[in-house]
Parts: structure tokens; C-alpha cells; sequence
């Protein structure tokens, strides 16, 4: 309860559980990012390691927002959107002189080539807008979470499990075992009064979650809500092809059709992820090749074909990247980006309420939202 009043207090337009979307780069921007607020979310902009157009992409996401009625409250003059960047590649000075101009609601860090690296990002943030922007921190293992916790201090934890789309620890644990045992080390952390309770970061879950029955199982497990890549792939908002997005509806049986690799990196040409992380896509054509040996400049060279023929270059027989979490096979259709965040909330509340029937409790005090 605690936490959950940090939130609202952070971000008093939300509506619970907090649904935010993943900060996807070049993927998740100015358009998607306020329909996720404007439907009660959280809507990330993914600037990634790419800040030229960061000014520019704020500038269009305040203008999309001032024109919702009635306007999104917020706390300490903040703009009701947050902005994900990864570290190993941000600029952080055209970052913070960025946060410092529009002063976005919260700012998602994530995958820094070492966990201190995260500690200059943290006190900038806070320095620049005086502790209004909150420091959002990814993390996908225990001994990450730990060590950032006490190192930055961060207002929420994103603890994302091995399901996730896109790029993760190629070693890691599902969200079931992961976020519990978080939890278990924060609580032990507060024991010890090596935390204040106060300093305990909000949970946020992720990884294999597009649905309200998988943010009703986060919630169990001890968030205080989610954060969603793959279900936002399919919104109308999200700048991808369309061959993308019709792959994300093609694709199921996740745990079988996606798998975590660096292929499909080396394939985009893009070397400079730190080595423990690997990026879960559909199995396609260039994996298949890849593993069987092919040599990889001629993969690549494939690939560059593939992306010259335009939609037709996804799917099981293309060669184009589609990352998407295991929890694909329950995406299958394309709606708008505040549609599906009020969707999957409600759905979240009467899976929790149907849960509640069956132990028979009775819960009347669940948000009509």
C-alpha cells in the first residue's frame, strides 16, 4: 500500500495497477508514449544510445499531451512521460541537458557496462530537476538489483525475467522465481538497516507479460505493477514495419518460436551491447542459417537483401529481426497504445477479482478504473 501511494504520489494521473510501457528504441516514441499515458499508464520514449533527437521527440510528445482534455495532473511540474536510455552507449551530458529542459516524469536506465557506471546517471537526474524526475533502474538478476540498490538509490526497481523480448541476460531467471527473491533481499536489506524503508525502490515487473492475467500474476508475486514490450509492439503507434508487426501476430508458442542469441545483433550491426546480454527474437531464416554454420558475412549480406524487399522480409522464411518476449503467441491483434493499456488494467482487476472470489474473499475496494 505503501508503495503503491509512491506512485500516485509520483505520477497522480496514473491509475491502477500502473501499466508502462517498455522504452523500445526506435520503437517506442513520442506518439506511443503519450497514448500509454493518456491511458492511465506510464508511455516511455526509447531514446537507447541515440540523444540527437531527443529534444525533438519531448518537444512532440508535451505538444501531444497538451492537447488531451482534461489535462494529465502531475507532480512538481513534471511532463507526464519518462524516457529510457541504454547507458553503455548514452551521451549522458546531452541526456541530462535534455531532462533538464522538460523535465520528464521518470527516466529508465538500463544495461551500463558496469553497475557503477549507473551512479553519475542517477545523481545527475536528480540534480538537474531538483529530485521531480524519479530514477527508474532494470535490473535482471538478484546480485544486480542488490548492488544497485544500494549504490543508486533508485525510486523503482524494473526487475525484468528471462522471458523478456529483446535484449536481457543470456543467463537469467524467469519473473516467477526472480521478483519474489528481490523482494526477499530488499526486505533483508531494510532488516539489516542497510535501507530505510522509505528507500525500498517500488517493484516494477517485466519479461513475458501482455496480458491482464500476467500483470495479475506480477502483482501476486509482489509488484506494484508492469512494464510491457511486445504487447505495445502491436499498437498502432509503434514505429515498426508492417511486416513486423504481422510477424508479432503470426508468431506462438513463445518458449519454442523465440530464442535469445546474438545473431540477430551481429546481423543489424550492432556489436556494442555489453557481452552478457542477448536479444530474444523469432526464430527465423538468418538464426536457422547462422547456427548451421553459414559463413556470417553472408548472412549479413542476406540480411541486407531481406531489408530491401521490404514487409515481405519477416517472417519463419525471412531473415528480418522480430524480438518479442515468449509471451507472443498472446498477441493477435493490433489495436491503439491507450486502447490496450486500459484493456489489459481491466482485465488485471477482474482477473484478481475472480482470484479473490475463488478463496473465497470478498474485495470491494478495487479501483474502477
Amino acid at each position: 500500500m505503501a508503495s503503491t501511494s509512491r506512485l500516485a504520489t509520483h505520477y497522480p494521473w496514473i491509475k491502477t495497477p500502473l501499466i508502462a510501457n517498455g522504452p523500445m528504441r526506435l520503437i517506442a516514441l513520442s506518439r506511443l508514449a503519450a497514448e500509454v499515458s493518456k491511458g492511465g499508464g506510464l508511455g516511455f520514449i526509447g531514446s537507447g544510445f541515440e540523444q540527437d533527437n531527443l529534444d525533438t521527440l519531448l518537444e512532440n510528445a508535451q505538444k501531444l499531451l497538451s492537447e488531451h482534455s482534461p489535462p494529465l495532473q502531475t507532480a512538481n511540474g513534471t511532463l507526464p512521460i519518462g524516457v529510457g536510455f541504454l547507458n553503455f552507449g548514452a551521451d549522458i551530458k546531452s541526456a541530462l541537458s535534455s531532462i533538464e529542459r522538460y523535465k520528464p516524469a521518470a527516466v529508465f536506465l538500463f544495461a551500463p557496462e558496469r553497475f557503477d557506471d549507473l551512479v553519475e546517471w542517477a545523481y545527475g537526474i536528480r540534480k538537474v530537476t531538483a529530485g521531480a524526475t524519479k530514477v527508474w533502474i532494470q535490473v535482471c538478476s538478484v546480485e544486480e538489483a542488490i548492488s544497485i540498490i544500494k549504490s543508486c538509490k533508485p525510486d523503482v526497481l524494473v526487475v525484468q525475467g528471462t522471458d523478456a523480448g529483446g535484449h536481457g541476460l543470456n543467463n537469467g531467471a524467469g519473473i516467477i522465481s526472480l521478483l519474489p527473491e528481490v523482494n526477499v533481499e530488499i526486505e533483508n536489506l531494510v532488516k539489516a538497516d542497510e535501507l530505510s524503508p522509505e528507500q525500498a525502490p517500488i517493484i516494477i515487473a517485466a519479461g513475458g507479460i501482455a496480458d491482464g492475467r500476467g500483470v495479475a500474476a506480477a502483482l501476486a508475486l509482489g509488484a506494484e505493477g508492469v512494464c510491457m514490450g511486445t504487447r505495445y509492439l502491436a499498437s498502432d503507434e509503434a514505429e515498426i514495419a508492417i511486416g513486423y508487426k504481422d510477424e508479432i501476430l503470426r508468431a506462438s508458442d513463445g518458449g519454442q518460436c523465440t530464442v535469445r542469441t546474438g545473431v540477430y545483433d551481429q546481423l543489424r550491426g550492432i556489436t556494442n551491447w555489453p557481452q552478457r546480454y542477448g536479444g530474444r527474437g523469432v526464430v527465423n531464416q538468418s538464426y536457422h542459417d547462422a547456427i548451421s554454420g553459414i559463413d556470417p558475412e553472408e548472412n549479413k549480406r542476406k540480411y541486407e537483401d531481406a531489408a530491401k524487399a521490404g514487409d515481405s522480409g519477416w517472417g519463419v522464411n525471412g531473415r528480418m529481426t522480430t524480438y518479442a518476449s515468449t509471451a507472443v503467441g498472446l498477441v493477435k491483434q493490433i489495436k491503439p497504445a491507450r486502447v490496450i493499456t486500459e484493456e489489459v488494467r481491466r482485465e488485471a482487476l477482474t482477473v484478481l477479482g475472480r482470484a479473490a472470489q475463488a478463496v473465497g474473499l470478498e474485495i470491494t475496494n478495487l479501483p474502477n478504473n
